[in-house]
């Protein structure tokens, strides 16, 4: 069994139109949502052996701040330049080269490549993946290069409205 949850970044700020998207900050809301989002899915169980992010500003803040709720090393954290604005086609292949002794992955990253990545693998149609929401994927394979290839089945579709009750 391999299990991927796919995180996407918090909401993030507009407000230094200087600055270029790739160091954008989390906002007020984002700072509030990415650590409900991390408790919540530590009452959950998800306990990801990796977490693999985007080096974006907003994206690492994320995966930091869900990664430390998790009792997970936010200095393991492995940051990788292609899923930055990456194609679905990428976030795959990623997918395709995950260690094998890691059966629970997380992915922190963008839209529009995300919500494509988790309709790609997963049994339900998704039309939007809300910032700091996540999606899990179960795979029955213990093999992530076979887990790429496959549909799984969707375990898990959450985001912050939904947990605060404002859906």
């Amino acid at each position: 069994m391999r299990e991927l949850f796919i995180l996407r970044h918090a909401k993030s700020s507009w407000d230094d139109p200087s600055l270029a998207d790739f160091d954008r900050p989390l906002n007020s809301r984002g700072k509030e949502d990415a650590p409900l989002m991390g408790e919540h899915l530590a009452k959950l169980g998800v306990k990801p052996d990796i977490i693999v992010s985007s080096p974006a500003k907003r994206a690492k803040k994320t995966a930091k701040i869900v990664a430390e709720q998790l009792g997970f090393n936010p200095e393991k954290i492995e940051f990788r330049e292609t899923i930055y604005e990456a194609s679905p086609q990428s976030l795959l292949y990623l997918v395709c080269q995950f260690p094998e002794n890691a059966k629970r992955v997380m992915l922190v990253g963008h839209n529009p490549g995300l919500t494509e990545l988790a309709n790609i693998l997963g049994d339900i149609k998704i039309e939007n993946i809300p910032t700091a929401g996540v999606v899990g994927i179960a795979f029955d394979t213990s093999k992530w290069e076979e887990a790429c290839r496959m549909k799984g089945h969707t375990i898990l579709f959450d985001f912050p409205k939904k947990i605060k009750g404002k859906e």
